[in-house]
């Protein structure tokens, strides 16, 4: 990152942190769009379900036409929540909201006004007492699968809200049934709490204030939980993002074994590693003339092609090189197999870069020719860098395999590989023949940049 030039001001970002930030900002917001439409899922098909549950159990609750009238708002409830799958979205959301609150309204009159199609007239304030508010408990348990923590207290205070409007509502209304009133009173023998809980004409405030009481405190509690839950996917998701990083680079099973482990690249240290480096021949006249979208919609097609040999064969994607890249084999771990992987990753990346260029051919564009240069030896590997870390392969041993690449075009050949590579890989356990059917030797070439010379092996352009 460089030092502040400015110490005072201890709250700047420097363009790399900002990055890094931004970058963790989108991974978030995608993980919490992917579980805010997998919660509204699961939410939705729970409230389907306890839907139908309820629907099952009505009539053994209340064995009388008039059910069907409950069941006519069940289904309203069901087409609330198809809806709000429709229209679930991450963020605010007004459109959520106002169905939410449809909800909750629609619950309100359920348990506020009688059933039109009862032919019993009860008091407004017996209808009230029916238990209706547990159902409200369905809705906040739904809520709390697919919306914030905020909207889980939205939920509670309008809750809060429509059942003490509902109970003034009942409160106002006429007295119904004077005679049955009076009859409870003088069984009671005048015991207030026995006629107050008796009387079908009382409201009950104490035990309205209990139900909102008890039911505002499970929300607060649901709430904690839900931002509990929100703050864990933003961590999982910076993870991920980490591990998303490290497989840009290693191939998956050595990700999966660095975020394993807390920094293990921090060493420095060396050891023997497969070095491999792709270069596509005459490119800069290949771009001479074509646009630049032609030119790198032709680079990236390449380079995913080669990356993902490199990954195939347990490689590490080190750098991209403008036209060509370099791979290491036995990076960040040295394997059993590092130098006959690297050979067999390059057989295939020939393989492919032939098969690439029938389909360029066949659709009428020019052929792209790569060469490959392998040496195996000792490096230098470990983070370097100060605060925006960089994974480092040094030393000699990655020199001579560049210097190898470019000896093809004076050897005529797509592949040059050192005789040092060549008997490691021979040594390795799953070696065969085929793999070095194609090779030929031709002695001890000068390198340039190396004192002394070295033996090739070269394999012929097919």
């Amino acid at each position: 990152m460089g030092s502040n030039p400015n110490p005072g001001n201890v709250g700047t970002v420097s363009p790399s942190q900002a990055d890094m930030q931004l970058d963790s900002r989108k991974f978030a917001e995608n993980a919490l769009i992917q579980s805010k439409q997998e919660g509204l899922l699961l939410a939705v098909r729970a409230r389907w379900a306890a839907l139908a549950i309820t629907a099952i159990l009505l009539p053994f609750v209340n064995p009388n036409w008039d059910v069907l009238y409950y069941h006519f708002l069940l289904s309203l409830f069901a087409l609330i929540g198809w809806v709000q799958l429709r229209l679930g979205s991450v963020g605010l959301s007004r459109k959520e909201l106002f169905l939410m609150f449809c909800d909750l309204t629609l619950m309100t009159i359920i348990c506020v006004l009688p059933n039109p199609f009862n032919p019993e007239v009860w008091p407004a304030a017996a209808v009230y007492k029916f238990n209706g508010f547990v159902y409200y408990f369905i809705f906040l348990a739904a809520a709390t699968l697919a919306y914030s923590w905020r909207t889980v207290i939205a939920m509670s205070t309008w809750t809060a809200g429509l059942w003490t409007i509902g109970a003034i509502w009942v409160y106002l209304q006429p007295v119904v049934d004077i005679e049955l009133t009076e009859a409870i009173r003088n069984a009671t023998l005048d015991d207030p709490r026995l006629f107050a809980l008796l009387d079908p004409n009382n409201v009950n405030f104490g035990a309205r204030i209990q139900e909102i009481s008890v039911f505002v405190i499970v929300a607060a509690t649901l709430a904690l939980a839900a931002r509990r839950a929100n703050n864990l996917l933003i961590s999982h998701a910076s993870v991920e993002r980490e591990r998303t990083n490290l497989a840009r680079y290693f191939s998956p099973n050595v990700a999966a074994e660095l975020a394993k482990n807390d920094e293990p690249l921090k060493q420095v240290r060396t050891q023997n590693v497969g070095v491999l480096f792709v270069d596509i021949i005459g490119f800069t006249e290949f771009a001479d003339g074509r646009t630049p979208e032609e030119v790198i919609t032709t680079l990236r097609e390449f380079h995913g092609q080669m990356e993902s040999q490199v990954f195939k064969h347990s490689g590490t994607l080190d750098k991209y090189l403008g036209d060509g890249l370099m791979a290491t084999f036995g990076t960040p771990f040295a394997g059993d197999a590092d130098a006959l992987n690297a050979v067999r990753c390059v057989a295939d990346m020939i393989t492919t870069v032939d098969e690439w260029n029938a389909r360029r051919l066949a659709s009428g564009e020019p052929v792209i020719q790569a060469s490959f240069g392998l040496h195996y030896g000792p490096v230098v590997l470990g983070d370097i860098g100060a605060n925006r870390l960089e994974f480092a392969v040094i030393g000699s041993t990655v020199n001579v395999a560049s210097r190898l690449e470019a000896m093809t075009r004076k050897m005529d050949c797509v592949l040059v590989a050192s005789d040092q590579l060549v008997e490691q890989a021979k040594r390795e356990e799953g070696v065969s023949e085929i793999d070095f059917a194609s090779f030929s030797a031709r002695g001890e070439q000068h390198i340039r940049g190396i004192e002394h010379p070295i033996p090739v092996w070269t394999r012929a352009r097919s």
